[in-house]
């Protein structure tokens, strides 16, 4: 039996593609709407997604209820969520058709590619980023969104979409603990176990950290850290880490909080690593003299480098779980259940589906 010859995958996709699609639209602080948005076209050197699954971030959180974070301000109506993946479907002029039907997660960043930082192999930090969900760049609570094709990352059927959403806040971790330097026997301490600190300390077991201790203020995410990597947990409030010698070869903050920051340099043996993730106060006292004694270093992380390739190789090989992560699922009527789900002690990570 004979059938007829199939019409060009391009083809196919374009006759099946919407003109308008439903989008999630922060106007104010607290303040959504849904709007019918023409879908975008993808120029030359991108892929149009059809996004499948995004992941609440804190920064969605922060743009939600304050409006800004540091000097990145919500002045207009702005589309939030960076944490996504999803399945292209459709390419531009210079792509190959071939990738039409590839699930894939995206890198949510445009970097300049020209700068100083770009040419360094720093194009987390080109200064004319463009940054899904970032004033002024809109995100991907959305039907569908461009990337260009090389931050569209495929991933392998064993990886769920959720997973593949998810390998954003897993490539914040990874990050964190390059600059870290760990590595196998290490040792680490982590404050704070919401959603980074708990893919820090699973991150932390995949690199071969053999100590990863993990304190909150809350028992059920001390509990829960146990679960995700950590061999040990601490109730700061009750005890403070400073006081118990740990002398750790690196600290992550994932917390934001000053007091987590200053117990956990003094936890750091001399010539160790201090990481700041956490999204906190944007200035802090530090022990400065402790520092310069001990000779620690002290950085930051902001985003992240060539990151996915090792994120997809985590979670693909089982050294990493995310899908277990998952606490809340919503569409895109209720966006904003989404972004308060976190005030929930039990909730650790949610999606919402655009589609």
């Amino acid at each position: 039996m004979t059938s007829s010859p199939a019409l060009p995958e391009t083809t196919l996709s374009q006759t099946v593609l919407p003109a308008t699609m439903r989008t999630s639209v922060l106007l104010h602080q607290q303040q959504l709407t849904i709007e019918d948005r023409a879908v975008p076209t993808p120029d030359s050197d991108e892929v149009l997604v059809k996004v499948a699954a995004v992941g609440v971030c804190g920064s969605d959180v922060h743009y939600y209820r304050e409006g800004r974070i540091g000097d990145f301000v919500v002045d207009s109506p702005l589309v939030l969520g960076h944490e996504l993946s999803g399945t292209i479907v459709a390419v531009g002029a210079d792509i190959d058709t071939a990738r039409i039907g590839e699930r894939v997660a995206v890198e949510p960043q445009r970097p300049c590619r020209s700068c100083r930082e770009c040419r360094a192999g720093r194009y987390n930090l080109c200064s004319k980023m463009e940054f899904y969900a970032t004033p002024p760049i809109d995100g991907a609570f959305c039907g569908y969104v461009t990337s260009q094709t090389e931050f569209a990352h495929r991933i392998p059927d064993s990886v769920s979409f959720e997973a593949g959403a998810l390998l954003e806040p897993l490539s914040v971790a990874i990050a964190s603990i390059r600059k870290a330097q760990i590595v196998p026997g290490s040792s680490v301490l982590i404050a704070g176990a919401g959603p980074i600190g708990i893919i820090t300390a699973q991150t932390a077991r995949a690199f071969g950290a053999g100590e990863i201790i993990v304190s909150d203020l809350v028992p059920a995410k001390r509990e829960r850290a146990l679960k995700f990597g950590a061999t040990r947990v601490i109730d700061p409030v009750a005890t403070d880490p400073a006081t118990l010698g740990l002398d750790v070869n690196a600290f992550i903050d994932a917390s934001g909080s000053a007091r987590a920051v200053d117990s956990g340099i003094r936890s750091v043996r001399p010539a160790g690593t201090v990481v700041l993730v956490g999204l906190g106060n944007p200035e802090m006292t530090l022990p400065v003299g402790h520092i310069q004694n001990l000779e620690l270093t002290v950085t930051g992380i902001f985003r992240y480098v060539d990151t996915w390739p090792t994120a997809i190789h985590l979670v693909a090989s089982g050294q990493v779980d995310l899908d277990a992560l998952v606490t809340g699922r919503f569409d895109l009527d209720h966006v904003a259940e989404a972004l308060d789900s976190d005030r929930d002690e039990n909730s650790l990570k949610s999606i919402v589906y655009p589609n």
